[in-house]
């Protein structure tokens, strides 16, 4: 029997629970891309683009996801036969050096694991080793999507400072954007990139690249540039048409418009990163009362400190990860995350990890039952799990909204 009837949970880290009022905006037909509403209403996009990557500087928009985006910095930012460091705290630190190395640019990576952070140590030998300033940029992720490891940028930043290096500091937010604080001028970021799927509530498709005007000096002369991902006509377009460097992605920026009132105008950028803070903290802490009773059932990264806001990364032991999620998706209409990067997929450890999205369009009532919902699973499965759980997650929403 199966009590899936009804409307559907997907509980991944993106894209993520779409609000109706952004479908709502989206569902229209094609409008005018020369004159008229869409001109006007893109107009606004730009300074409220700004204000939730805490910047005042620029921002250019590709159609494109997360690993467009990056090609996009990439391309940018480097000559052929520059040099960059890359701190990875998980998968998707991984991805983004190999993604820069494949066009040519000389990476050195500084793996810190699994489930680790950044140890800022590490990075301060790194730097003083590079006594002739080869290193061009250093790019990290803020919250890797896979581990759900959150790096601490002003410390980074305060590192680099300390060392006196002039690497630029390029950080990938796709996973923590309008989840997780973050302040890219405040915090001496140069180039910042994000996707439409997770904390901005839009589908799959359009990305975004913030960079400094330190940033855009720094790389005028960069030669893997080509006329599509030059951010430069895209940030300072002087017809409609060069913001996207052809047709503009309409209804992705009519919804884009929806999400950014409701996040900005609405609820507040304060307000999202708080509730973003305690919907995290509930599901933290129903994992330790479930881990008590099994010590295979944990959190894959230690320190609360460290742990992204966005999306959290557990262990079930195999194969009971992947026992869990399909029961939760095929049983009770929760779909929750693979637990990627954590073994290979061909690798019996695959199966005991999953994660769990708490990204964007989710409140307390969502949260609570996604994790009532793993219960529920872990009860018809047999998979042993300590008390309290449910009851612990709800004493942290419970005293957070008081």
């Amino acid at each position: 029997m199966t009590l899936a009837q009804g409307r559907p949970y997907l509980a991944i880290p993106g894209p993520s629970v779409m609000p109706d009022r952004v479908l709502a905006a989206m569902h229209r037909a094609a409008p005018n891309i020369y004159e008229g509403k869409l001109p006007e209403m893109v107009e606004t996009l730009w300074p409220d683009l700004r204000r939730v990557a805490g910047t005042t500087q620029n921002v250019a928009l590709y159609i494109a996801n997360g690993h467009g985006v990056w090609e996009a910095a990439n391309m940018n930012l480097f000559s052929r036969g520059d040099r960059a460091l890359v701190l990875a705290t998980g998968r998707f630190g991984l991805s983004w050096a190999e993604s820069v190395r494949a066009l040519g640019v000389e990476v050195e990576v500084l793996d810190f694991g699994k489930s680790s952070p950044v140890d800022f140590a590490r990075v301060e030998a790194a730097l003083r080793e590079d006594r002739g300033h080869r290193f061009k940029a250093v790019l990290t992720t803020h919250v890797d999507t896979a581990s759900t490891v959150r790096t601490d940028i002003p410390a980074l930043r305060a590192v680099m400072d300390a060392v006196g290096h002039p690497a630029l500091l390029a950080v990938d937010c796709i996973a923590s954007l309008a989840c997780d604080e973050f302040r890219m001028d405040e915090w001496g970021v140069d180039v910042m990139v994000a996707a439409s799927q997770k904390g901005l509530m839009v589908p799959p498709g359009i990305g975004f690249v913030w960079f400094s005007e330190k940033a855009r000096d720094r790389c005028r002369a960069s030669d893997l540039r080509t006329p599509y991902w030059d951010w430069t006509p895209r940030a300072d377009a002087g017809e409609f048409w060069q913001y996207w460097n052809g047709t503009a992605p309409t209804h992705h920026l009519f919804g884009l418009r929806e999400s950014l009132t409701m996040i900005l105008e609405e609820e507040g950028l304060p307000s999202v990163w708080h509730r973003h803070d305690v919907l995290a903290r509930a599901v933290w802490a129903a994992f330790d009362c479930w881990q008590a009773g099994n010590p295979e059932i944990g959190l894959n990264v230690a320190d609360p400190a460290h742990r992204g806001r966005s999306v959290t990364a557990a262990r079930f032991g195999a194969p009971h990860a992947t026992r869990l999620r399909d029961w939760t998706e095929h049983k009770a209409g929760v779909t929750l995350g693979i637990g990627l990067g954590m073994a290979p997929a061909g690798d019996p450890a695959y199966h005991g990890f999953l994660r769990v999205a708490h990204m964007g369009h989710v409140n307390a009532h969502m949260t609570l039952g996604a994790l009532a919902v793993m219960e529920a699973g872990m009860v018809a499965l047999g998979i042993p799990f300590g008390a309290g759980g449910l009851a612990a997650a709800a004493q942290v929403v419970g005293k957070a909204a008081g």
